[in-house]
């Protein structure tokens, strides 16, 4: 790796773990157990399409890690891990198809992703298999976030790449 990279990974990580953090102060916009908005995934959606997988994946990992331990939310980590993990799984082959138009989309289909794992992992440490009931909460909780989350990581891509050509 190379110091630049390492460099423009290290500040996302920071920018991410920042909004994590904050987010965590904010109450819910919602009060439906486990929704949030999820604000530092504009960060992922972004680290996906500039940096590619392998460094969206170290980014997305370094900041459920850290910000687990921040918080003092370590039974989240498992949560955190599991719907991040699945999320990145569903985003790096829709970065393959999607142009940086329709970043939107892959934070959408990320959110539900991430929502899933985190019912997937629910259920394995609960044994509980009837919590798939919540599931479609989740889903449409999932896809309202992630429009929102998206749109900002649209934007932010549109901002970014007028500002680097000056």
């Amino acid at each position: 790796m190379n110091i630049r990279r390492i460099t423009r990974m290290a500040l996302l990580t920071a920018i991410a773990l920042t909004i994590f953090v904050a987010e965590a102060q904010i109450p819910a916009p919602v009060p439906i157990y486990g929704v949030k908005l999820g604000l530092a995934n504009i960060v992922t959606v972004w680290a996906v399409f500039l940096l590619g997988p392998a460094d969206a994946a170290m980014i997305l990992l370094a900041r459920v890690v850290l910000g687990s331990l921040i918080t003092g939310q370590m039974m989240a980590l498992m949560y955190s891990l599991g719907g991040g993990l699945l999320c990145l799984c569903a985003m790096i082959p829709l970065r393959k198809v999607l142009t940086d138009r329709q970043i939107w989309v892959c934070s959408v289909a990320g959110a539900v992703f991430h929502n899933i794992g985190q019912i997937l992992v629910a259920i394995a440490i609960t044994r509980t298999p009837s919590l798939v009931v919540y599931l479609p909460v989740l889903l449409v909780s999932g896809v309202i976030t992630g429009l929102f989350t998206g749109l900002c990581a649209q934007f932010l891509h549109e901002r970014m790449r007028k500002l680097l050509r000056l």
